[in-house]
C-alpha cells in the first residue's frame, strides 16, 4: 500500500493564454506590468483598521496578459516589473470581460524575476464575452 495519508501536490503551472472564463485552481508566474489604485476606503486610525484597497494590475507572460485585481495586502507586491507567483487563481467576470484575482484560499508572492518577456499584443482582458444560455433537449 502506498503512503495512505495525502501529500502536496506539485502545482501545475498553466499560461495566460490557456486561461477560460469560469474557471479556477490556476497557478501562474507572472510579470507586473503596471499597477494602478481604483479603490481605496476606510480608516486606518481606531483598534480596529479596516482598510480596502483594490488595484487593476496588468500581468502577463510570454503568452499574453491580464488584469490582475489586488486586495489589501496584494496590492504592496504589485510593483512594477516585479515577477510574482499566483497560487490557486480563479477568474472573474467584470463587464464581459477577464479578470484574474486571488481570493482567500490563494497565495500571492513574490519570486526571483524571471527570464521571459510579456507579449503585449495578447491582452485577454480586452476581449467581450457574451453569456449564452444553451437549452439542452
Amino acid at each position: 500500500m502506498a503512503d495512505s495519508k495525502a501529500g502536496l501536490r506539485k502545482p501545475v503551472f498553466t499560461k495566460v493564454d490557456q486561461l477560460r472564463p469560469g474557471t479556477s485552481g490556476h497557478t501562474l508566474t507572472v510579470k507586473v506590468v503596471n499597477a494602478k489604485m481604483v479603490m481605496q476606503k476606510g480608516r486606518s486610525d481606531g483598534p480596529q483598521s479596516r482598510q480596502m484597497r483594490i488595484a487593476e494590475c496588468l500581468v502577463g507572460d510570454e503568452t499574453g496578459m491580464i488584469i490582475f485585481t489586488a486586495r489589501n495586502d496584494q496590492v504592496d507586491m504589485m510593483k512594477e516589473a516585479a515577477t510574482v507567483i499566483l497560487r490557486n487563481a480563479k477568474i472573474d467576470m467584470f463587464k464581459g470581460s477577464m479578470r484574474f484575482a486571488v481570493d482567500k484560499w490563494g497565495r500571492v508572492e513574490v519570486t526571483e524575476p524571471a527570464s521571459f518577456t510579456v507579449k503585449e499584443d495578447n491582452n485577454l482582458s480586452l476581449i467581450e464575452y457574451e453569456l449564452v444560455n444553451v437549452v439542452v433537449e
